[in-house]
């Protein structure tokens, strides 16, 4: 039973192929256009106040959305709704149980992906979403709810739409396979 269990980790198809010149290109411009967008916004006209428009978890669905843009992970529902879902879940776990943030933590990541499961809207970076507003600055503690629509919501459709007109300038790329 034991070897039978560790076999399982020796995995069961070889690794996938090299992606082409051109694709490792369209990818470097969408996620460099995207996260600048994004940052340019929040460093040029937020910096001054209490309101954020970027988080660390942009930069996994950046990797999504202009480099694996095929994957159900990289689709808008998935990205819009599994950051929008987690937010929600982060900022209500914070308000709730932050007097102890270990379980805060563990309890926002593992109900994220819980729901995000529930409403066909699984997204890896939605983890970490839950996460930062659970152990983020003060500056993302103040914004309570706010957190949902603005750096999370406002900065997934931000990111989206530019994945929406880069990811279709080449004739090799088609983004998103499907909506809803």
């Amino acid at each position: 039973m034991l070897k039978e269990y560790f076999n399982k980790m020796k995995g069961t198809t070889k690794s996938p192929p090299a992606v082409s010149l051109a694709e490792i290109g369209w990818s470097w411009v969408g996620a460099f256009l995207g996260i600048a967008a994004v940052a340019s916004l929040n460093y040029k006209i937020l910096e001054n106040s209490d309101l954020v428009l970027i988080i660390g978890s942009f930069g996994a669905s950046a990797v999504l959305i202009y480099g694996a843009i095929k994957s159900p992970f990289a689709q808008p529902r998935n990205l819009l709704g599994g950051h929008i879902f987690s937010a929600v879940i982060g900022v209500a776990c914070y308000q709730l149980l932050g007097s102890h943030v270990w379980l805060a933590a563990s309890v926002a990541v593992a109900t994220a992906i819980a729901f995000m499961h529930a409403t066909k809207t699984l997204h890896p970076p939605g983890g970490a979403t839950a996460l930062i507003a659970v152990i983020g600055s003060a500056k993302i503690h103040n914004l309570g709810y706010l957190y949902v629509l603005m750096p999370v919501g406002l900065g997934a459709v931000i990111m989206l739409l530019v994945a929406l007109l880069v990811n279709n300038i080449p004739r090799s790329r088609r983004y998103p396979e499907f909506w809803f």
